[in-house]
């Protein structure tokens, strides 16, 4: 899996090496840190584009965020694409939590799906919210879900 950094530097070690090391660095300088984990996908022709997010947010000072990216040409409904949209999101949430356990870090997975029933993206809102649930992680969706719908929605291919 290939991650980069917002400027476009690829992150050459390991995702979870990575985050330690920025964790560690962090906290060093003496920043409270949040992280927030979220997709957002965009269907471009005959492909489905994904980004996924890792945003760190230093308490009162910024923050910073690496990306990944990736396209499949598996077609999906729009409640399909928002539950695949939030797998990605656990996956990455469950390969980095005992990081954020082990440093006290504050994690919540972000999710682009519309508490309005109004939107598409709500027929996937009850599953998404026991699935996110289930795995104990805290959650937002929209609009409070920065991380998917704004920082991820910047960085879809």
């Amino acid at each position: 899996m290939k991650w980069r950094r917002f400027n476009g530097e690829p992150i050459s070690l390991p995702i979870k090496e990575e985050v330690r090391n920025a964790i560690v660095r962090e906290t060093a300088n003496g920043t409270r840190l949040k992280v927030c984990i979220g997709t957002d996908s965009q269907v471009k022709g005959a492909d489905t584009e994904f980004a996924t997010v890792i945003v760190f947010l230093r308490e009162g000072h910024g923050g910073f965020m690496f990306i990944h990216n990736d396209r499949t040409k598996d077609k999906y409904t729009v409640k399909e694409r928002m539950l695949v949209e939030v797998a990605k999101s656990i996956e990455i949430a469950y390969e980095l939590c005992d990081l954020f356990t082990e440093y006290d870090v504050d994690m919540e997975v972000h999710v682009d799906i519309n508490t309005n029933p109004q939107f598409k993206s709500n027929l996937a809102l009850h599953e998404a919210v026991g699935y996110i649930l289930g795995m104990g992680f805290a959650f937002k969706a929209k609009p409070e879900a920065f991380a998917s719908s704004s920082c991820a929605n910047k960085v879809v291919n």
